[in-house]
């Protein structure tokens, strides 16, 4: 690790990143710790990341602030920042609502998806120990019981035991710089899940825990390649069902 250190300002050195072109005392604005605004962002963010909204649903800053126990300053504080992040859209008569799901947007969120959270997995392969492919099996597990328990409780466990399984492999790799990217593509693709995982037959044989099941055993046997494929068909299994929903209704010149 200080080898590594010391190359890094090395190299800084030689390219004129010097001390003495360093900004001694930049002005930054104190902020408090923890505080209101950043907790109600936190969960507003959770939220959508771990689909407790629909994709078109209208937000309302009133119902919002009172559910968070809060004023209505740090939601619209917080809705604001998640509007630049894109996870939702300011309408023109000063609403929020989540995005509209449409054919080119869920192309896109399903590439961007398959090639970053593709190349996390691969960097995790090497670095996964037992214990970690343990967890993940325990992990499918847990989301299975979450589908069969369908019926008997919200659709939000089944959710966050399928963002459990995906968040906590794409850890192991490693990597500070394509987390934040992941966490921003589930930021945009939590109310999409959301719309997937209500329009699944619960009883199809062929589920959401046989593709995570296919992806640790690609993971366990060292295959890269056999990774990349479990989790394209993983993901592309929700998108596909909705981009084929779409596509119809438009057809049809319905909705879904």
């Amino acid at each position: 690790m200080a080898r590594v250190a010391r190359q890094a300002e090395t190299l800084n050195y030689s390219i004129g990143l010097t001390p003495d072109r360093q900004v001694a005392n930049p002005a930054l604005t104190p902020v408090a710790r923890d505080t209101v605004q950043t907790q109600v962002y936190r969960e507003l963010r959770r939220a959508l990341m771990h689909g407790r909204f629909t994709p078109g649903q209208v937000l309302g800053i009133v119902d919002l602030s009172r559910s968070l126990n809060t004023s209505t300053m740090p939601v619209r504080d917080a809705l604001s920042r998640l509007i630049s992040e894109q996870a939702l859209e300011a309408m023109p008569n000063r609403s929020v609502r989540v995005p509209l799901i449409s054919v080119e947007r869920l192309a896109d969120l399903r590439r961007a998806r398959t090639l970053i959270e593709g190349e996390a997995l691969a960097l995790a392969l090497p670095r996964l120990t037992r214990e970690d492919v343990d967890a993940a099996r325990a992990a499918v597990r847990d989301y299975d019981a979450a589908i069969a328990a369908r019926g008997t409780c919200a659709i939000d466990e089944e959710l966050d035991a399928n963002y459990a399984f995906h968040l906590s492999l794409y850890a192991a790799s490693g990597s500070a710089i394509l987390i934040p990217f992941i966490e921003s593509l589930w930021l945009q693709s939590g109310p999409i899940i959301r719309a997937a995982t209500l329009a699944f037959d619960p009883t199809s044989t062929v589920s959401g825990p046989h593709y995570h099941t296919e992806i640790v055993d690609a993971l366990e046997a060292g295959d890269e390649a056999g990774t990349r494929a479990a989790l394209e068909r993983d993901i592309g299994r929700a998108f596909d069902l909705l981009i084929h929903q779409l596509s119809a209704a438009e057809a049809g010149g319905g909705q879904i």
